[in-house]
Formats: structure tokens, C-alpha cells, sequence
């Protein structure tokens, strides 16, 4: 029996294919002893490099691309790595971090930005690597860890933290974030939310995405606006948290005020570099744009977002947004609404098996 591909599927194997011969040396290496540690920018004109380990010295990320005589401080930096600091409650990681900023270099003694680089580092304050070492940790692979694709592409890893892989990283994605939530707010007026949306099968969908503020969040430990089902989901996570197991969720992010315009075809389209941003943070397994992946069980007569013209500005707008503020991969001025599917915590305190 055989069975011809769709344009769609022929296209999603040719791409499949042309990242393993583009990358051949990664695709079939194994423990090569010169292996490349790249991966670690994104961005063109706003660039972002992060780096440091999870038990190393410290973490944080150079950045590039910031327009001079913006003014800026530390301490605005400082709230969102606040909001992500670990150990704020019984439903994150115990690790009790400060996670105080320290900027290096891009500012005037002013607090004004320069144009030039800005390196921000965290330091590394309570890993206790002890907890990893003194165990069978140091000679066994963590399921659903990184700890043997890394042996397999490199030949060593950071066995204490989990090095580049733990979620630890992600601080100087935050930290350079902050510095773009200004800018966006700055030039454009742009808001960007985010909040969890789902955690296992416990779903909202009453949060207006044109009025939710960061209060509306952060007014629970769950950071779900929606208050009723915030505690269902506390309720859930308690549940086989006690178990000493995990659950995964949905995290919905919303930009507001984006003007029409933005992202380019073909492979350079808004929702496409929005995925990559999403799916490179640890433990990301799914991203949806719009309705997503609900779309597919409507008819195009009932996904299709109508226009009309704004009677106050006269621009071109949609009286629904199923998709959401991006099509053919450029924005329409509506809001972007993404999703990213988060899996389970990998670290459980249930036994498993391992080699």
C-alpha cells in the first residue's frame, strides 16, 4: 500500500530534511569531541545572548541593539526578575534565590542608555550542588532531563543543575525583556500579558484579552486572572504535588496595541519567530497561534475573521480574531494571542528507572 504526501506534508518533511543535512554534524554525531556550543542568541537587530549555568558562578545575557538615551534603572529590571524568582511558593522550586540584578555596562552614570551593549548579570547564590553529586544523579541520566542528549552531543555535562538546560537560563531572557517591554511601551504603547490559561485538563476562557491587567495575574500564586478556576487549579496541582508527581499546563500570552505590518514572508513570519522564542524555553512541547489547533474543526466560512473599518480611526479591523492578529504572517493590528504547551516538571519525587 502506498500512500502519496500532501503539499503540506511534503513540505513539513522537506523542512524536516533540510535541518538534519544543514546540521548534519548534530543530526548523527555521537559524543564528538569537537562539538560547537552555538545556540545561544536570538535576534537580529535586538540581539540577545545569554549565558552561565545553574550552578555556575551566575547567569544573564548581553544585549544588543537597544536604542541610546533611553533612560533606564536597575530596579526596573528588577521587578519582572522578581515576578519569576523561584521560591515564591509552595508550587515553584524551593531554590530561595534573591536573583538581584547587577548592570555591567551600556548605561551613562545617568542611568541612560548608550547604544551600546548591556550585559546584566544574576548571581548564583543557593545551588547546592551537593544535592546532585552525592548521589546516583552523578553517574545516572534524569528521564526526560537533558542530562543524555547532552552527553550525546558533547560528551560531558553539567551534572549539578542541569547547566544551559535548566530553567535557570531563562533569567536573562527575562532581564533582557524588561528592557523591550520599555522600549515597546516607549515608541509604540505595546502591552504584552501573559498567564496561565490551563493546567491539565482545568481550563479558563473568561479573561477579556483587551482589559486583563498584570494585577489580574499576580493576584494568586497560579497567575491565572480568572479566580474561580485559579483555585481549581491550585486545588489540582496540591493534589499530585502531594503525590510527588507533576502536572503540565498552557501558558496564553497577549501583545496589545500592535500596529499592522509586522513580519515578512516567507520564513520570516511573525508567528514563525514567535514559535522559536517560545519553543526554546525549557520545557515548551506545543505553540498555537489564534484558534490554533481548535481551528482545524471549524469550516473556513466560520474561521474566517470579517473586516470592517474603525468608525473613530478609520483603520481596517476584524470583528472576530481567530487568527490571532497575524495573517499570512504579518500582524493586522489586532492583538497577537499565542499559547505554549508547558510538560510536566521532569523532576519528580517518585522513582524511576534509568541507566
Amino acid at each position: 500500500m502506498t500512500m502519496r504526501m500532501t503539499g503540506y506534508q511534503a513540505s513539513a518533511v522537506g523542512w524536516i530534511l533540510l535541518l538534519l543535512s544543514s546540521g548534519s554534524q548534530d543530526a548523527f554525531a555521537y559524543r564528538s569531541p569537537m562539538m560547537m556550543g552555538t545556540g545561544n542568541t536570538f535576534g537580529r537587530v535586538f540581539r540577545i545572548s545569554t549565558w552561565g549555568e545553574s550552578h555556575g558562578g551566575g547567569v544573564g545575557v548581553t544585549l544588543d541593539g537597544c536604542p541610546p538615551r533611553i533612560p533606564l534603572t536597575r530596579e526596573e529590571v528588577q521587578i519582572d526578575l522578581d515576578r519569576r524568582r523561584p521560591g515564591q511558593s509552595r508550587i515553584t522550586t524551593p531554590r530561595n534565590e534573591a536573583d538581584a540584578v547587577e548592570i555591567m555596562s551600556g548605561l551613562n552614570p545617568e542611568g541612560v542608555t548608550l547604544g551600546t551593549p548591556i550585559a546584566m548579570l544574576v548571581r548564583n547564590k543557593d545551588q547546592r550542588s551537593q544535592d546532585y553529586l552525592e548521589n546516583d544523579m552523578n553517574v545516572a541520566y534524569r528521564p526526560s532531563h537533558a542530562d543524555a542528549t547532552y552527553d550525546a552531543k558533547y560528551g560531558v555535562r553539567a551534572i549539578a543543575g542541569g547547566g544551559r538546560s535548566s530553567a535557570r537560563e531563562t533569567i536573562g531572557r527575562v532581564a533582557a525583556g524588561a528592557v523591550a517591554r520599555k522600549i515597546l511601551k516607549l515608541y509604540n504603547g505595546i502591552e504584552v500579558l501573559a498567564y496561565v490559561s490551563k493546567v491539565q485538563d482545568i481550563e479558563t476562557k473568561n479573561v477579556d484579552h483587551d482589559t486583563f491587567t498584570m494585577e489580574d495575574v499576580d493576584s494568586n500564586m497560579v497567575r491565572c486572572p480568572d479566580q474561580e478556576v485559579a483555585e481549581k487549579m491550585l486545588e489540582r496541582i496540591d493534589e499530585i504535588r502531594k503525590s510527588g508527581n507533576s502536572i503540565g499546563g498552557v501558558v496564553t500570552c497577549v501583545a496589545r496595541n500592535v500596529p499592522a505590518g509586522l513580519g515578512s514572508p516567507v520564513f520570516d513570519k511573525l508567528e514563525a519567530d514567535l514559535a522559536k522564542a517560545c519553543m526554546s524555553i525549557p520545557a515548551a512541547k506545543g505553540f498555537e497561534s489564534g484558534d490554533g489547533f481548535e481551528g482545524t474543526l471549524l469550516t473556513g466560512k466560520d474561521h474566517n475573521d470579517e473586516f470592517y473599518i474603525d468608525p473613530e480611526t478609520g483603520a481596517t479591523r476584524t470583528r472576530t480574531n481567530r487568527s490571532g492578529g497575524i495573517q499570512g504572517g504579518i500582524s493586522n493590528g489586532e492583538n497577537i494571542e499565542i499559547r505554549v504547551a508547558f510538560k510536566p516538571t521532569s523532576t519528580i519525587g517518585q522513582a524511576q528507572s534509568t541507566v
